[in-house]
């Protein structure tokens, strides 16, 4: 199976999009190459800015920009972007609700050997607390494409949750995506595991494993984080009647956070998180602090027989 970086197929997408829209313009906060933001300065030298590192000026700048009528694109890695520019984000992009898409690179553990001071796995949930926030977490080059695209078509901020480690590709040339509207990617009526980004291909090898012992479990890829697909979650718990949630980021204040406070208002289910459990990260290879930290395919198959086992 082919993989590639979201942040690869963020970069390809901005230059085919730049092309069809000279609205779009793109910041960086001197990551170019790692964000791949460089493919577009490539193309369009004009309408690409290195604001160096002074991520508090580049969010700054690309609100002046959207209330100018642009689009535009500001990338850093994600504990930068969010971490040392939230002041500005909240106060000259989300209160005003300017058009601003921040395309945030090298978010979760694996950010890998840069270790816990580099390892965003709170973003989500700061980008969550701001009214106006649009937040999506692709989980492949196709959906991250897709993604792109669909941002560029929406008025308001927009937080695009993106990745350094390559991920396989899931979804094919039909694969249809929808700003706040989950797909169902696998069916199944004992649980369901609802996933996002790098998770929703482990949930798809826990589904496969799960299935040779006779449990058949729903994989819910939801993308977009805010506004979450209520629908999709009510009818996976009045279906299944246990949930699981699984994400690469901190339990508290993300995914499943979110699909929490959906449940507790609607339909209470039983309820597992797969994620970080409220620690930082350290150094370590993507493989060693996804196994460490508990957000592999068998992690997800321990909280689906927990749930189960819980189920009421």
């Amino acid at each position: 199976m082919s993989k590639i970086a979201t942040r690869e197929a963020y970069g390809k997408a901005l230059v085919k999009l730049g092309a069809e829209n000279r609205d779009i313009v793109v910041l960086d906060a001197d990551l170019s190459k790692s964000t791949k933001t460089a493919d577009f300065a490539k193309e369009f030298p004009e309408r690409f800015f290195n604001m160096g590192v002074a991520e508090q000026n580049m969010l700054g700048t690309a609100a002046g920009l959207a209330a100018a009528g642009k689009i535009p694109f500001a990338s850093s890695f994600a504990m930068f972007a969010v971490g040392r520019a939230f002041e500005q984000i909240r106060n000259s992009i989300a209160y005003p609700a300017l058009n601003v898409k921040i395309a945030a690179t090298h978010a979760g553990l694996s950010v890998g050997e840069d270790g816990a001071s580099h390892q965003a796995i709170e973003d989500i949930a700061i980008m969550r607390a701001l009214p106006n926030m649009t937040i999506i977490v692709p989980a492949d080059g196709t959906e991250t494409e897709l993604a792109v695209k669909a941002a560029v078509n929406i008025k308001g901020p927009v937080y695009l949750r993106l990745g350094r480690l390559g991920l396989p590709v899931l979804f094919g040339e039909d694969y249809r995506f929808e700003i706040g509207k989950a797909n169902t990617i696998r069916d199944g009526s004992d649980a369901a595991v609802i996933a996002c980004g790098l998770m929703v291909g482990p949930a798809l090898e826990a589904a496969d494993q799960l299935a040779g012992e006779n449990i058949h479990i729903r994989v819910v890829n939801m993308h977009t984080i805010k506004p979450i697909d209520r629908e999709a979650i009510v009818k996976a718990a009045k279906d299944t009647r246990a949930i699981i949630t699984a994400e690469e980021h901190n339990i508290v204040g993300g995914l499943g956070s979110a699909v929490a406070e959906v449940l507790v208002g609607t339909v209470p289910v039983v309820q597992e998180m797969v994620g970080v459990k409220d620690t930082f990260g350290e150094s370590g290879t993507p493989a060693e602090l996804l196994e460490k930290y508990g957000l592999t395919a068998k992690d997800i198959v321990a909280a689906v027989k927990k749930a189960l086992a819980r189920k009421m």
